[in-house]
This record gives C-alpha cells, structure tokens and sequence, in this order.
C-alpha cells in the first residue's frame, strides 16, 4: 500500500470523526479514537512515537514524539486548535529530518 492509498483511507476516519464528534476535544482523545479507528480498518499504527536526536552518533531519547505513525509511512501529529500556525509545520518538518537522520 503506499502512501496515497493510506492517506486516502487516513481522510476517510479523519471526517467521520470530526462528523461525529466535532471541534474542541483535546487532542489525546481525538488521538485515541484516530488509533481505534485506524486499527479497526487494518493499518499498521504506532502512538507516541519517540524520535530522538541524534548527536555524533549518540542517540539521545529525550528528543520528541510523534503522535501517530501509520506503516512507517505516514506522520500524524493531531493538534486541537483554532488555527494552525508556521510552528506546528516547523514541528512536523523537525520530526520527518530526525527520522530520516536516525536511519
């Protein structure tokens, strides 16, 4: 499967549960019913997934945590906010380069 196709299945759960239960929830909830979701279709998911910085070729663990990673192919990184700001993009642009830097 690659990664339209789980993009596409990740759109479909991401509507109906804001259909379902709206804005405003914190985002541990929202992360909650987006992991049952997910499994329950049958991708492969992981919560609060460390990704540590690696510093001459020290892994140092106390780096950050994705929300979700689905087939090791797609990041989510749930925000409950009234508007996304340039931080939150710099954050998940931080998590895709210390992942590829740990490979």
């Amino acid at each position: 499967m690659n990664e339209n196709d789980i993009s596409y299945k990740i759109r479909g759960v991401v509507f109906e549960i804001h259909k379902q239960l709206g804005p405003g929830l914190l985002e541990s909830v929202y992360e909650e019913v987006l992991f049952s979701e997910l499994v329950s279709i049958g991708l492969k998911v992981k919560r609060q997934v460390s990704i540590p910085v690696v510093w001459k070729g020290i892994k140092l663990e106390r780096g950050f945590r994705a929300d979700l990673i689905i087939e090791n192919k797609v990041i989510i990184e749930i925000k409950s906010v009234e508007s996304i700001a340039k931080v939150h993009f710099k954050q998940l642009a931080t998590y895709v380069k210390l992942i590829f830097l740990s490979v």
